[in-house]
């Protein structure tokens, strides 16, 4: 049985080593690109889409253009932390405004009827480095999970197909459990 593979794309995060590593130990492939050399089709080489997190510049439309298409044109399930949800949430008409700065780890609820956090407790701890956040899920978008800073810690799309997360999933173990949530989704 082939592997299944996911398509990472690298915003600058520093942790792509181990975002990469959390999917590879679940049994995927990963490819690593960055935004601005994104594919304009999967053509049937990826299951699943990843956006990492950093300081995007999510208000870049030009530039974020290609990603934007290419994540609302797939059929695949797309994961977007931190910076990338925020990109995906301001290209769907998201509002980000700045908050208290955060670095470490943070409680936050999740909506259990949601397949994403099967593997989890309704409260998560999850490790933030961030000072913008999403006010409200953008049309066509809803929430699936809060913090006391962060009112859309988690959200998906109204298909099921796209999800974010304002945390940095790829540290704690909480947040390894969510991604194998989120790769039961492409298996």
């Amino acid at each position: 049985m082939a592997k299944s593979r996911v398509l990472v794309v690298n915003n600058g995060t520093l942790s792509l080593p181990q975002l990469r590593r959390r999917f590879e130990d679940m049994g995927s492939e990963t490819d690593a690109v960055d935004a601005a050399s994104v594919p304009a089709r999967l053509e049937g080489r990826y299951q699943a889409i990843v956006l990492s997190g950093t300081k995007v510049r999510a208000y870049d439309q030009d530039f974020y253009k290609p990603l934007v298409d290419l994540v609302m044109g797939s059929d695949v399930p797309v994961f977007a932390i931190c910076g990338g949800m925020q990109l995906i949430a301001v290209a769907a008409g998201g509002r980000l405004a700045e908050g208290q700065s955060r670095v470490g780890g943070y409680e936050a609820q999740v909506d259990k009827t949601e397949p994403l956090f099967e593997f989890v407790k309704p409260t998560v701890t999850v490790f933030h480095r961030h000072t913008l956040y999403l006010q409200e899920a953008p049309q066509g978008f809803r929430t699936i999970g809060r913090s006391e800073h962060a009112p859309v810690e988690f959200l998906r799309s109204d298909d099921g197909r796209i999800f974010g997360a304002q945390a940095h999933l790829e540290f704690r173990e909480d947040g390894r459990e969510i991604l194998r949530g989120f790769a039961q989704l492409y298996r």
